[in-house]
C-alpha cells in the first residue's frame, strides 16, 4: 500500500532525493564513508555547503548583497536573534499578527525590551484571511517589520508582501520557503526551518542584507551575532552538516525541476484540486477565506466541526495510508500539509477518500 505523508513538519521530502541519500549514505561520491560522518572542514563537505549556497543563488537571483546562512535552532531561535541584532534603541519594531509564529515572535522581541507597533492583527477574526495588505501603513522610523508570510496552524498565506519602504522587511518563511518565486530584494532578511519544504530538521536558512548586519550591538553573544556567521561562511562552529547536504540534494532537485516558478505551478494545481474538493459538498468546510488559502496547508473541519466525525476521518485515512491529517492541537479540524515534495498521486488519493468519506458519512 502506498502511504502519503501530509504532515505539517517534519514533512515529505521528494522520493529521488532519499533515494539519492541512501545511495550515497555509507560511501559519499568514492570516499568509503558517509557525508554524515565527513568533517565540516574537509573538501567534500566544503564542496556541499558551497553547492547549497549556489542553488539558493541561482534560485532566488540572490546578489552579492545578501549572505546566506545555514544555521540551527530553527525559525524559533531567529524569533530571538532578529531583534538581538537589528532592533535600534528608540525604535519600534512594526509587527502582521497573522497566528501562532507572529506571536512567538512578538514574544520574543518584547523579552528583549523592544515597544512594538502592531500593523495588522488578525485574532477578531480567528486568523481566517490577511486582509487590505496593500493599504498597510508603516512609520518610516520603524526598526524593521515583521511577517509569517505562510501560517501552517490556520492555514493562511500572503497571497501578496506589503511595501515597507525603507523599512527593511523580515520574513519567517518557514513553511513556504522556496514554494514559490519571491523577490529577495524586498525584503532585508528572511529565514526558514529546513523541515517543512527543503530537508530535514535541524537547519536553518537566512537571507539577509549584509548592511544590517552591521547593527548588531556589541552586547550580543558571539555565537548570536549575523556578523559572526556572515565572516565564517556558516562554519564558526560545526553546523548541521548532514542537513545542509540534505539542502543541497533538495535544492538541485528544485533546478532539476525547472526552478521556482515551475514548483508554483505543481504547488497551485494540487492546492486547486483539494480546495475544490473542499468546496464541492456541504459535508467539509475551509477554514480560510479563499483569497487568503494556504498553497501548502490545506485547513477544514467536517459538518461545522463534528469531532467524532474528525476523528474517525483521520484513523481512517491513516489506514488507507494517508499520515498526518490531525489538525494543530491550537485549532482542531483537519489539515493536510501539502509541501513541494507533495505528488500528484497523493492530492488523487486524498481526495478520492475525501470523496468516499463523504458518501458513507454524509
Amino acid at each position: 500500500m502506498a502511504v502519503y505523508n501530509f504532515n505539517a513538519g517534519p514533512a515529505v521530502l521528494p522520493k529521488s532525493v532519499m533515494l539519492k541519500a541512501q545511495e550515497e549514505f555509507v560511501d559519499y561520491r568514492g570516499c568509503g564513508y558517509g557525508i554524515i560522518e565527513e568533517s565540516h572542514r574537509a573538501k567534500p563537505f566544503e564542496e556541499v555547503i558551497q553547492a547549497a549556497e549556489a542553488n539558493f543563488r541561482s534560485l532566488l537571483n540572490i546578489s552579492d548583497d545578501y549572505a546566506v546562512l545555514f544555521l540551527q535552532g530553527g525559525a524559533s531561535l531567529q524569533f530571538a536573534m532578529v531583534p538581538m541584532n537589528l532592533a535600534i534603541p528608540g525604535k519600534k519594531i512594526g509587527f502582521c499578527d497573522t497566528g501562532e509564529w507572529s506571536h512567538k515572535a512578538i514574544k520574543e522581541a518584547k523579552i528583549l525590551g523592544n515597544e512594538i507597533d502592531m500593523i495588522y492583527d488578525g485574532s477578531a477574526d480567528k486568523f481566517s484571511h490577511i486582509d487590505g495588505i496593500a493599504n498597510w501603513k508603516f512609520d518610516k522610523n520603524l526598526a524593521y517589520a515583521h511577517i509569517c508570510s505562510n501560517n501552517t496552524i490556520y492555514g493562511s498565506q500572503y497571497p501578496i508582501y506589503p511595501n515597507t519602504g525603507d523599512v527593511p522587511l523580515i520574513a519567517d518563511m518557514s513553511s513556504d520557503f522556496m514554494s514559490r518565486p519571491f523577490d529577495i530584494n524586498k525584503f532585508g532578511l528572511v529565514f526558514a526551518g529546513a523541515q517543512k519544504n527543503i530537508g530535514p530538521a535541524g537547519a536553518t536558512v537566512v537571507i539577509m542584507r549584509k548592511d544590517l548586519a552591521a547593527r548588531c550591538p556589541s552586547t550580543v553573544p558571539t555565537m548570536l551575532r549575523y556578523t559572526t556567521h556572515i565572516d565564517q561562511r556558516s562554519l564558526f562552529n560545526t553546523p548541521s552538516t548532514f542537513g545542509i547536504y540534505m539542502i543541497r540534494l533538495v535544492t538541485d532537485w528544485l533546478v532539476g525541476l525547472g526552478g521556482l516558478p515551475a514548483i508554483q505551478a505543481m504547488n497551485e494545481a494540487k492546492a486547486a484540486k483539494l480546495y475544490a474538493a473542499i468546496d464541492a459538498c456541504d459535508f467539509y468546510r475551509g477554514t480560510v477565506a479563499k483569497g487568503s488559502r494556504s498553497l501548502m496547508n490545506v485547513t477544514f473541519r467536517i459538518k461545522e466541526g463534528d469531532e467524532d466525525l474528525e476523528k474517525k476521518f483521520v484513523a481512517e485515512a491513516k489506514a488507507a495510508g494517508l499520515i498526518g491529517l490531525k489538525g494543530h492541537r491550537a485549532v482542531g479540524g483537519l489539515r493536510a500539509s501539502i509541501y513541494n515534495a507533495m505528488s500528484a498521486e497523493g492530492i488523487d488519493a486524498l481526495v478520492e477518500f475525501m470523496n468516499a468519506f463523504a458518501k458513507a458519512n454524509g
